[in-house]
């Protein structure tokens, strides 16, 4: 009984910050909750707080504005993390120290990242708002972040900034286990470089793409840090992103019940786009295995 008894903290520990808060806080789901009228849950009002959600327009500006981001950066940062893949696959003179440069935007704190780009884009002092102005005079004074679509993009670009190199060592990972010979046979028959990516490289990191894109959706799905940092949600609600929405419901108006139901409804979207990745990664097995 020796091991059981020494896995009792750790399941302790894991059930006082885990399971316990999921479960009280699906209960509070069901449940009317409003911090400014009493400290505890009232009774259960049904699923009228996830009926609320798929009629107010908070919430579907949030999801909207959520959807916007994880496409945007899903799509970019898997792009760059695969061109920088391809590039540092090719061993150089610098090939050590730009991994070591590279992992340093990753092992900055999400954030910092939103204060930095905050003060780098203000049209006063910003040391990229000043740059853009002098390389192109039509941009100087430009508000960067009252400006809604500008916001966003922004918001965007820090957040591919800081999780593109993460993504880029685990494309290295995956193209590392490519054979080179079946490149090499490729060119010696004269097959471009385009095609022998499209050909025989993407194919082959078909697996390493799919887990490394459900990873990066739901880490963009749980976007919280910088936009609290960069933007505050704003200008408006233009960068409200879901998980900002639920803190706001949460611990801005006090609205416990709803806030929980809010969170089980990311919860669940998470949950589902996971189980669609994985079930293509599944049948792209199997059929590489037919």
């Amino acid at each position: 009984m020796l091991p059981y008894w020494l896995l009792i903290p750790a399941f302790v520990i894991v059930l006082a910050t885990t399971i316990y808060p999921l479960a009280y806080s699906f209960v509070t789901s069901f449940r009317e909750w409003d911090l400014t009228k009493q400290r505890r849950p009232d009774g259960f009002v049904g699923f009228d707080n996830y009926l609320h959600a798929a009629s107010e327009s908070g919430f579907q500006n949030s999801l909207w504005v959520t959807t916007i981001f994880v496409v945007t950066s899903v799509a970019l940062t898997l792009v760059i993390a695969m061109s920088l893949a391809l590039l540092l696959r090719r061993k150089g003179r610098m090939h050590t120290f730009t991994r070591i440069v590279l992992i340093l935007p990753f092992a900055m704190s999400p954030a910092l990242i939103g204060v930095s780009y905050r003060f780098m884009f203000n049209p006063e002092f910003g040391v990229l708002a000043k740059g853009l102005g002098a390389v192109f005079p039509a941009l100087e004074g430009m508000p960067w972040l009252a400006d809604p679509n500008l916001a966003m993009a922004i918001l965007v670009l820090t957040d591919v900034w800081h999780w593109a190199p993460y993504m880029t060592f685990m494309c290295l990972g995956g193209l590392a286990s490519i054979p080179r010979e079946t490149e090499e046979a490729a060119r010696i028959d004269g097959a471009s470089y385009l095609r022998i990516f499209f050909g025989i490289i993407l194919p082959q990191m078909k697996g390493v793409l799919l887990v490394t894109a459900v990873l990066k959706t739901i880490f963009a799905l749980k976007m919280f840090d910088q936009v609290v940092t960069l933007t505050g949600g704003g200008p408006g609600t233009s960068t409200e992103t879901l998980a900002f929405f639920v803190f706001n419901v949460g611990f801005k108006w006090y609205d416990m019940g709803y806030a929980s139901a809010l969170a089980w409804i990311l919860t669940a979207i998470m949950m589902l786009i996971s189980i669609w990745y994985v079930r293509m990664l599944l049948s792209d097995r199997k059929m590489a295995t037919a």
